[in-house]
């Protein structure tokens, strides 16, 4: 089945609503199975993911995708009944549900690679049919009734669903209150309207629902707001949270004493009093800068090409007036002019950026769902920590950097945490703990960290495997878990097996996105993945040198410092094959040459040249100093990775343009060295340095 062809030029932008909705309909749906899993109700969850799914059906139906209208549409008529039914679910309707959401995003993958989304799953229908009678079997029996101030005029207001919501938190041991907020210009000019403190309150309990009112409102006021909520927190931290006096709280238990206070009657729906229609009219002008725009990444990316460009016209502009400041000519102006137009490109270079970088957390949101696909195949209890704060990097590394991830997470918890049997004979909970961390650094890179407390990685099963002697190192444990083919499984399953998973890791963080991976582990104690990432993959800035005639260029993110190097004192170990050992604050520095490298000497003739200076960058944690003939400043680069397999050279991240024409090759220092087998073998004591 395809897209009507008068609905076709709606698709991307449906396919764009579709993908967010689905996003949160699977938070939702994993928060509704933790709360079935405990035995309670959900009702916030339950009905957001309602909501979703009605969305995402009337989506469909306008473009005329009939497969997704189906199952959107059993599963919103189930869900629709748990929300009638206060947020509960039985637990047989979590998994209906899960393979509905799945099916809705395989078809909505098979639109967007255009082709026809295939038809619903027959079977599949008919399970998410079946829901309807399970979820009704699963409604709580009647909890305390609520009884609301002012009944009569609230009644109408009220949904059978908000007023089980009401009544459900009470059942469960939390306070069901009204809390009146009064508007006024006061508090308006100190942030305090109804939208804020709705924000504020929603951190303190579950808001049911927000009615206006008019009437003699306290204070003398003739509008105010009644807040309905599900809430443990206390009278005196719900009136902080709408500025205090003269809101006031009251309880909606029927056992509550009734307060002598003057009723306030809802607003009828054509009455609408003058603050209202004032505030109305103020809005727009308060939320002119606010709301959200999409935009295709294609025209992000095409800003992206011309802002390139215009940094390498800069790079042009800036020999040219050093040529003519060569020959005498006034150039003050000019010079000016040039400075001016840097501090102008690197904002707006800061504005793109800005508008292409996406929540680390909205990347990973959908690590929670294929860890719970990951517990029923494996048959393992597994509880993920995403610990990821506001993090945020381009969106063109995020989607490089996501598979990545993924194959990570998998062999967590196939291959490294134990079944709870184990866990339990082993000292341990039966449920096993996968962390993932991330924030950003100074060096504009991201760090990620993901940590395990399974079993550890067995050297010596990975060696059997790869068929080579033990690594002593863990940088050698970590080069045999990431070579092609590689696994210690001895049949493939759906989730491991075929070797791919680390090499897959290596290649994105390492090869395409010119990161860094590293490991620790402990038998026993569990597996941590370190993995430091640009934040940004196309502008970058950058060390430029020469060595051996030519210039090179180097991401300042890469490098930890730079040094000078007296040749007097370095220092060659025996049988160290050209490898030198400086001396940094008191500790000895791997010194490699550069020239030598690169090919660029022949090896009998590679040494470090009187002057020279050294670039200390960090190979798998550990210091390397590879040394260069001169330093010719920093600049602002447009990187170019070199894409083509018949070219790519470990060490070699891209090339770019320094203005002059002629195409120079970016670095990256670390993977060349690791590249030609440098370690820190051999390494001198402080004590042992010669002058």
């Amino acid at each position: 089945m395809t897209t009507s062809v008068e609905f076709a030029e709606f698709l991307p932008a449906y396919l764009a609503e579709v993908d967010e909705l689905l996003a949160s309909a699977q938070r939702d749906l994993l928060a509704v199975e933790e709360a079935v899993r405990r035995g309670a109700a959900q009702p916030r969850a339950v009905r957001e993911l309602f909501r979703a799914l009605h969305t995402i059906k009337g989506l469909s139906a306008m473009v005329d995708v009939e497969p997704i209208v189906s199952v959107a549409h059993w599963m919103e008529t189930s869900l629709r009944l748990a929300d009638q039914a206060g947020g509960r679910l039985p637990e047989s309707s979590v998994e209906p549900l899960v393979e509905g959401l799945r099916a809705i995003e395989q078809r909505v993958r098979q639109l967007g690679a255009g082709k026809p989304a295939s038809p619903a799953p027959a079977n599949l229908l008919e399970r998410l049919e079946a829901l309807g009678p399970h979820v009704l079997e699963a409604a709580p029996p009647q909890p305390r009734r609520v009884v609301l101030d002012a009944e009569a005029a609230f009644a109408s207001k009220l949904a059978p669903s908000e007023r089980g919501q009401l009544e459900a938190g009470l059942a469960a041991g939390q306070r069901a209150v009204r809390l009146d907020f009064v508007p006024s210009a006061g508090r308006a000019a100190q942030g305090l309207t109804i939208n804020t403190v709705r924000e504020r309150v929603a951190k303190l309990g579950d808001i049911v629902k927000v009615l206006p009112l008019s009437g003699a409102a306290a204070g003398g006021a003739s509008l105010a707001f009644a807040l309905l909520l599900i809430t443990s927190s206390d009278d005196a931290a719900l009136l902080d949270a709408v500025g205090g006096a003269p809101a006031t709280v009251r309880s909606l238990e029927a056992d509550a004493p009734e307060e002598a206070a003057v009723p306030l009657a809802p607003l009828p729906p054509t009455a609408v009093p003058v603050a209202v229609a004032e505030e109305e009219m103020e809005e727009p002008e308060v939320r002119r800068g606010g709301g959200l725009l999409r935009v295709e990444v294609s025209r992000l990316d095409e800003a992206m090409e011309w802002l390139a460009a215009l940094v390498v016209n800069r790079s042009r502009l800036t020999r040219a007036v050093t040529a003519l400041t060569a020959t005498g000519a006034p150039t003050r102006e000019l010079t000016a002019i040039l400075q001016e137009n840097g501090r102008q490109l690197r904002d707006l270079r800061s504005a793109i950026l800005r508008l292409r970088m996406v929540r680390v957390g909205d990347v990973l949101e959908r690590l929670p769902l294929l860890v719970r696909g990951l517990r029923r195949t494996t048959g393992k209890s597994v509880r993920l920590e995403l610990d990821v704060g506001d993090a945020e990097l381009d969106k063109a590394v995020a989607d490089r950097l996501l598979p990545a991830l993924v194959h990570l997470v998998r062999n967590a918890v196939d291959h490294a945490l134990e079944l709870p049997e184990e866990r339990v004979a082993a000292g341990k909970p039966p449920e096993g703990l996968v962390h993932l961390g991330c924030h950003a650094r100074s060096s504009g890179q991201l760090e990620i960290t993901l940590r395990d407390d399974g079993r550890g990685v067995d050297a010596k099963a990975v060696a059997k495997a790869a068929n080579a002697p033990v690594p002593e190192s863990v940088d050698g444990l970590l080069d045999l878990l990431c070579r092609p083919g590689l696994s210690t499984r001895q049949e493939a399953t759906s989730t491991s097996g075929r070797g791919m998973g680390m090499d897959i890791v290596r290649r994105i963080v390492v090869e395409q996105l010119g990161g860094e991976l590293r490991m620790e582990t402990r038998k026993g104690a569990g597996t941590t993945f370190t993995l430091r990432v640009p934040l940004t993959v196309t502008l970058v800035d950058a060390i430029v040198f020469e060595c051996a005639g030519l210039k090179y260029a180097v991401a300042v993110g890469t490098v930890e410092e730079l040094i000078d190097v007296d040749a007097l004192r370095v220092v060659r170990p025996a049988g160290a094959d050209g490898l030198g050992l400086v001396e940094r604050r008191g500790a000895a520095v791997p010194l490699l040459s550069l020239e030598r490298l690169l090919g660029r000497t022949a090896p009998a003739q590679a040494g470090v040249s009187r002057g020279a200076k050294a670039l200390i960058v960090r190979q798998r944690g550990e210091p390397v100093a590879f040394a260069v003939d001169r330093l010719l400043g920093q600049q602002e680069i447009v990187l170019r990775p070199l894409e083509d397999p018949l070219v790519r050279v470990p060490g070699v991240a891209g090339a770019t343009d320094l203005g002059d024409g002629k195409p120079t090759l970016v670095l990256d220092l670390g993977a060349l060295g690791a590249a030609h087998g440098v370690r820190r073998k051999g390494a001198a004591r402080p004590g042992e340095w010669v002058s």
